[in-house]
């Protein structure tokens, strides 16, 4: 049977749930690169995940300072050693438009062709305590801000302390947090491992109430937010 990862949401406030593995599996589209549950955290403010709305936005591109989730700490979901930094990557301009996530989708093959850094952008991997012998599991936290990372390879962290922040290089047509739990280090060659997160209340669309959950999957477009 497959170990299930027990994670803390990775960030303080709310944030919207995408390409979420209680919809469907594997969550991205793909078992590659060990995305098989991969989910997706788009911070939000109101509901919205920018604080403006124009031209740019039906026709073109966005900067990634104008979305609310820019530069917020993402933080060590649980404890364990980093073995894995990457920085360096640019931000690049977020695309909300039809015409302009048209276009960067047909990129998208040469993206997966450009290595860990042009799909995960800049990203921390840590691997975690899990205190069960022979049990190897890693988490990596992508798409942080340029220069963001505050951590590196052999650094001890616990849940809840800072690694990075919220960016928008890589893969990522707006700033979010992408969040994956593999069985090895290198996502070229690992399995994807399924994760369940605690502690974490939920606005579900299919719910007006939110709800405390101790331990689970937020749905697909559930907007959650650590208790």
């Amino acid at each position: 049977m497959t170990d299930v990862v027990e994670l803390a949401l990775p960030f303080r406030g709310t944030w919207r749930v995408g390409n979420s593995p209680a919809r469907r599996v594997p969550s991205h589209g793909t078992h590659l690169f060990a995305t098989t549950y991969a989910i997706d955290f788009v911070a939000v403010r109101d509901g919205r995940s920018a604080s403006v709305r124009d031209w740019r936005t039906a026709l073109g591109t966005e900067p990634p300072d104008r979305f609310v989730g820019f530069g917020v700490p993402v933080l060590a979901p649980a404890p364990g050693r980093v073995v894995a930094v990457h920085d360096g990557e640019s931000d690049h301009e977020a695309r909300r438009s039809p015409s302009a996530l048209v276009g960067y989708a047909l990129t998208q093959a040469a993206r997966a062709r450009g290595g860990a850094g042009a799909l995960a952008g800049n990203h921390v991997i840590v691997e975690l305590d899990l205190g069960r012998d022979g049990v190897r599991a890693f988490v990596v936290l992508a798409h942080l801000r340029a220069g963001s990372p505050v951590v590196a390879a052999g650094d001890r962290v616990v849940t809840g302390q800072q690694v990075g922040a919220c960016g928008n290089s890589g893969n990522s047509t707006q700033p979010h947090v992408h969040v994956q739990a593999m069985d090895g280090i290198d996502p070229f060659s690992a399995h994807g491992l399924p994760i369940v997160f605690t502690a974490f209340r939920t606005w579900s669309r299919r719910r007006g109430a939110p709800v405390v959950v101790d331990r689970g999957v937020p749905g697909e477009a559930d907007v959650v937010e650590p208790v």
